[in-house]
This record gives C-alpha cells, sequence and structure tokens, in this order.
C-alpha cells in the first residue's frame, strides 16, 4: 500500500511559486516521485489532459479562472480523482461551496510540511481503496453477467429451488419447456411435464431431506403428438458463502435423439430417403428435377442403397403423385408369369387362367409402374416392355385387342447394363428407351459421414419397436460403423442396428453391441480401383480395403457365405446383409446352385 502511493501521480496548483517549490520538496523529501506545479487554471487543464493524475492540490485564488472553477471543470472532465482546496480565508461558505463542487478536503494557510503530508495521504488511501472498490465492483458485475450469459444460453433446462419446494429461477430452455406446455406467468413445478415435474419433485425432496445430491437418472416424458421423449435429471444441494444450505438445483437434459446438423440447412430427409452428404443433395436436386418430368428414369445402384425409396420420391415429385404406384419384382416373380403380371390376361389364355386378369400396366394407368430389378427379365418381355415404351399400348395375353394407358416407366437395377448389352444379355434400344435419365444411387461406403443420421434414424424407430430406453449411441460405435465398408449398404445398417438395440439394455448403444466384423475391420490399403459397375466421377481419392472380403466378386461373397453356414440360405442372407429374395436373385443370376 506505501509502496502504491508514493507512486501516485499529483498535481499542484498554485500561482505563488515560492508555494508551488515549497510543496513541492516537502512532498519529493517524504517519497512522493511523480510531483507536477503549474500556476494558472489554463496550465492546470493542459496538465490533466495530458496525465491521469491521483490527487490535485490547488489554492482556491489563482491568477484569472479560480480554484472553484478548476474543481468544477475536472468534474465536467470526468476526472475522479481527490481535489484538496488550499485557502487563506477560511470560512462556511468557502467550504460549503468546495464540497458541493466535490472537494474532497480544504486546507487554511498558513500550510506546514506535517499538514500537508497528512492531508496528502488521507486523500491518497481514500482514492485507492475507492478504486478498489470499484474495481471490485466491476469485476463482480462482469462475472454476475458472465454467469447469466451461460445459464442463459446453456441447452439443458436448469431450475433452482427454495427451502420452501419454490422456483425461484429458470434458465431459458427450462422456460420454453413450460411455454411448450401453454404455463405463463408464475411458474411452479406442477406445470412441467407431468413426468418431468414428478420426478423434479422427488428429486428436490430428497436433496432437502438428506442434503445430498440426486444422481443423473433417465425418465420417459410422453409428449402432445404421443411421442417419447427421454430425459436425464441430475439434482444438488445449492449453498452460498458460508456454506448454507439455501435450495436446490435441478438439471434436466433431453436425450431424446436429433438429427445431426450441418451447416447451411441441408436437408437430411427428401421423402422416404435419409441422408445429409453432398451425394444425396444431388440425389435429392435430381429427383426434384426430373421428378416433374415426365419420361422413363433408370435408378441405379447397389443392392441396399434405397432404390425403391428413390422410386418413391419421383412419384411424389410428379404431377401423377394423387395416382397409383405400383411395384413389381422382376426377379420375384416367375419369368413365364412375367408377362401376365405385367399385361394381364382374359379367361382362358392359358392353362390356370380361370378369371380375367388386370395386369399391372392397366392398375397404373395414370400413374407411375415401378419395375424392381430389370435386368432380370427374359428376351421376351424385353421386347414387351420396349413395345409398350415406344408405342404406349400393350395387349393382354389371350386378347387380341391393344389397350392404351398412360403410365411413367420408372425401373431400377443393381447390375451393371452396359456390360450386359455388350454380351447380349439385355436389348441395347431397351436400354436406352429405359435410360432416358439415370439417378446413380452412391453405395454407403461413399457417404459415410451420412452415418451418424442414419444410425440416429433406424435407432429411433426400432427403440420403439422394441420399447427401449436406448438414448444415445457412443462416439466409439459410430467410429465402428464409420471404419466399415459396408457391402450390403443401408440395409446393411438397418439390420445391424436391429440387431444392436435387441441386445443393448442400457441407455447407450456401445460398440459390445455391434457384430464382430464391425468391431475388428481389416486394415485399411490404399490400393488402385477397378471400373465400378456404375462409372461416376470422384472428387477425392478412394481408400479400399485390398485384402477385405467386402470387395470379392459378387459371386464368390455369395458362396463364402453359404459355405459358412452349411448352405442355409436364411442365415446367408443375414451374414451378407441382404433380403432373403435378393439372394435368391442372385443364385439365380449367378447360377450358384444349391
Amino acid at each position: 500500500m506505501e509502496h502504491d502511493l508514493y507512486s501516485a501521480h499529483i498535481l499542484i496548483v498554485d500561482d505563488e511559486e515560492s508555494i508551488r517549490q515549497t510543496f513541492e520538496i516537502f512532498l519529493t523529501s517524504e517519497g512522493y516521485q511523480f510531483v507536477n506545479t503549474v500556476a494558472t487554471f489554463d496550465q492546470a487543464i493542459e496538465a490533466i489532459k495530458n496525465t491521469t493524475y491521483d490527487l490535485i492540490i490547488s489554492d482556491i485564488v489563482l491568477i484569472g479562472p479560480c480554484g472553484t472553477d478548476l474543481l468544477k471543470k475536472t468534474r465536467e472532465l470526468n476526472i475522479k480523482c481527490p481535489v484538496v482546496m488550499i485557502t487563506g480565508f477560511p470560512n462556511l461558505e468557502t467550504a460549503t461551496e468546495s464540497v458541493r463542487h466535490g472537494a474532497f478536503d480544504y486546507i487554511s494557510k498558513p500550510v506546514n510540511k506535517n499538514t500537508l503530508l497528512r492531508f496528502t495521504r488521507q486523500a491518497l488511501l481514500h482514492w485507492s481503496l475507492e478504486n478498489k472498490a470499484e474495481g471490485l465492483l466491476r469485476e463482480n458485475e462482469k462475472f454476475r453477467r458472465y454467469l447469466e450469459t451461460i445459464f442463459r444460453s446453456v441447452s439443458d433446462a436448469i431450475i433452482t429451488i427454495d427451502a420452501n419446494m419454490q422456483i425461484v429461477q429458470l434458465n431459458e430452455t427450462a422456460e420454453q419447456w413450460l411455454k411448450d406446455k401453454g404455463a405463463e406467468g408464475l411458474y411452479d413445478l406442477d406445470q412441467f411435464p407431468e413426468e418431468v415435474g414428478m420426478a423434479c419433485l422427488n428429486d428436490a425432496r430428497k436433496v432437502l431431506q438428506d442434503g445430498t445430491e440426486v444422481r443423473k437418472h433417465l425418465i420417459e416424458c410422453h409428449t402432445a403428438d404421443d411421442s417419447t421423449k427421454i430425459i436425464s435429471l441430475n439434482a444438488s444441494p445449492l449453498r452460498g458463502e458460508d456454506d448454507e444450505f439455501q435450495g436446490v438445483v435441478i438439471v434436466a437434459r433431453d436425450m431424446s435423439l436429433e438429427e445431426p446438423r450441418e451447416i447451411n440447412e441441408i436437408r437430411n430427409r427428401f421423402h422416404g430417403c435419409v441422408g445429409s452428404s453432398r451425394a444425396m443433395q444431388e440425389v435429392y436436386k435430381m429427383i426434384e428435377n426430373i421428378g416433374k418430368v415426365d419420361t422413363a428414369v433408370l435408378i441405379t445402384g447397389e443392392s441396399g442403397t434405397g432404390k425403391e425409396l428413390a422410386a418413391e420420391a419421383l412419384h411424389a415429385e410428379s404431377s401423377r403423385r394423387d395416382k397409383p404406384l405400383i411395384k413389381v419384382d422382376c426377379v420375384s416373380v416367375n419369368e413365364n408369369l412375367l408377362e401376365s403380371e405385367l399385361f394381364g390376361h382374359r379367361k382362358g389364355a392359358f392353362t390356370g387362367a380361370d378369371r380375367d386378369r388386370e395386369g399391372m400396366l392397366l392398375q397404373a394407368d395414370g400413374g407411375t409402374l415401378f419395375l424392381d430389378e430389370i435386368g432380370d427379365i427374359s428376351p421376351r418381355n424385353q421386347l414387351l416392355l420396349l413395345r409398350f415404351l415406344q408405342e404406349k399400348t400393350f395387349t393382354p395375353v389371350g386378347q387380341d385387342t391393344p389397350l392404351k394407358v398412360d403410365v411413367r416407366i420408372i425401373a431400377a437395377t443393381n447390375v451393371d447394363f452396359q456390360k450386359m448389352v455388350s454380351e447380349g444379355k439385355f436389348r441395347e434400344d431397351l436400354y436406352y428407351r429405359l435410360k432416358v435419365i439415370e439417378v446413380r444411387l452412391p453405395p454407403l461406403r461413399e457417404r459415410i459421414n451420412g452415418i451418424p443420421l442414419l444410425a440416429t434414424h433406424f435407432l429411433t424407430i426400432f427403440r420403439k419397436q422394441l420399447n427401449k430406453k436406448i438414448a444415445t449411441i457412443s462416439d466409439q460405435a459410430l467410429e465402428c460403423m464409420a471404419s466399415y465398408q459396408w457391402p450390403g449398404n443401408v440395409r446393411e445398417l438397418r439390420h445391424v442396428m436391429e440387431r444392436a438395440c435387441v441386445l443393448c439394455d442400457g441407455p447407450m448403444l456401445l460398440v459390445q453391441h455391434l457384430p464382430d466384423e464391425l468391431q475388428n475391420p481389416p486394415k485399411k490399403e490404399t490400393v488402385l480401383q477397378s471400373s465400378p459397375p456404375f462409372p461416376h466421377h470422384h472428387d477425392h481419392p478412394v481408400e479400399l480395403f485390398s485384402i477385405s472380403p467386402h470387395y470379392q466378386r459378387e459371386d464368390e461373397k455369395i458362396i463364402n457365405a453359404l459355405k459358412q453356414v452349411n448352405g442355409n440360405k436364411v442365415k446367408a442372407a443375414k451374414l451378407l446383409g441382404v433380403a432373403r429374395s435378393t439372394l435368391y436373385r442372385q443364385m439365380q443370376r449367378y447360377n450358384i446352385e444349391e
């Protein structure tokens, strides 16, 4: 403190040079290091504009404007340091005027050394304490605002309750919960969603009774729209500076799964499709653009990439959305019956045709016909379909008169059509008729950053179906999913999530709930990739698994899977992450004997 006083800046204002010199000698000999002297009002104003002073000592009587004028001016300039006035004619009026204009004190002449030093010390001590107090107040206010900002902006709901079980304070999140429930004005715990309010009351009572924290626990909360939220609660005693018990603070967090968001409000969903990657954004945009164009569309992509969902989105974006969308799995229907399924037949057209049958084309009149796995239809059916695309007419089996319908054709395949055309397995003219516009669905390994969104989507589905209380997925489990190559694509991910939800009994889905192939993925090795079945351009190099079985030929993968399960096709389909019907189609395509 002493050192701080002696380093203070002091200004002496007096028109008598001898007094200025005497005061300066008194102060510097005492140890004050920064003493400046001036003779007039103008010189004093110039000095205080250039230097920050901790004390001003001024004679009331000066040449020109007086010391009281100087005192007024310092206050106008917002100079808050103490000012001590010196007067040769002390009286009540002089003292009153000095104090009224903010003087710290006044000294009567003659001024001896001890008096000057005593007043100087008192004024500087007062100024030092005042500065410290003001600084402390500023720091306290800054800290208070800082805490308020945190309290206001945190995403958890924070509720403070006094010893009488009354709400003292809420943050914005907690207030929003109440507003969503229609509560207004003075808030009460009973106004929270029923399950949350009851749990908060019970936790608060336990803390008030025992004085100890109630550890985090999960509760279910049913919302007005019939959905279920999982809320995490934690209640702790609230104590003052002297460890005095003041109440309870409750922190409530909504653990319900939220879809990961990407910058620029990128779409996470599009009709039934789920995905936020750049590749999926391009698919959404293409479907939007071509959905309104009434022409044939070919959807290509590996098994499990969501070709049927893309067809549904195309239909929903078209002007035919209010008309039927008829779906035909060209492989699941016997080749000999496919013609009848598509075009219909008349009674007696063939053995077993005991009545007229309306074909899929007629059922889809005005709407859309989706032909899945179009690459597996016979040459005859290829020809019949080509004629329909050219003429918009068809003839049911056993009928002579053609029928005319207005149907848009959307076809899908997971095979390399160009290769089939070059090998003579598929008509080139039909291929180009179908491929007026192509929508290519990227495999899941090309949109790994979309896995958290898809996993969240499937977790939400299976959590409800299985009546589980799984709140979230661990980061490590998501990392395992991101390291896997997903030969079965989105369909395989769905199966993995269903299995994990069945095995998980806690609030978080962990690595241990994932299949072994995800927990122990093969080592990565950068290699060159042969031409993919659906040519496209990459914006960056692709890391592949050169030793992974996921890059075996399709027929080899199927044979290996069947060998592992002793020919059980149900188990083989699960092992490959595909539907049984897909496995049957692939076995037929590659002539794999049972």
